[in-house]
């Protein structure tokens, strides 16, 4: 009988095939956030990209456990500031402000 794949293992296997595809993801998924400020699927996002990339690689690259990284990027998680930018740097990315095109705040 052949075993079905979650639609998360296809697409950490389609990251572990196209790497070079990670980094206009990661683009996305941060302006989805900035849009919706969907923390869970930010998170899931991220998980999916430390999979691809290890998740035992990515966690000590953070400076974090294995088990502090998922429980991080868990559904659950709500990890601090610190920790997301720890994660972003072990992925090889870095938090960068961008102006909006419409600001609340005007000068």
């Amino acid at each position: 009988m052949r075993q079905l794949r979650t639609l998360d293992q296809i697409e950490e296997d389609y990251f572990r095939q196209h790497p070079e595809e990670i980094e206009e993801y990661i683009s996305i998924i941060f302006e989805e956030y900035a849009k919706d400020d969907n923390i869970g699927a930010l998170l899931a996002s991220l998980r999916t990209i430390a999979r691809a990339q290890g998740i035992t690689a990515t966690a000590i690259a953070a400076g974090m456990t294995r088990k502090g990284l998922q429980k991080a990027l868990s559904e659950q998680g709500n990890p601090k500031f610190e920790s997301v930018n720890a994660i972003l740097h072990a992925l090889g990315y870095q938090l960068a402000p961008q102006k909006l095109i419409t600001s609340n705040i005007e000068a």
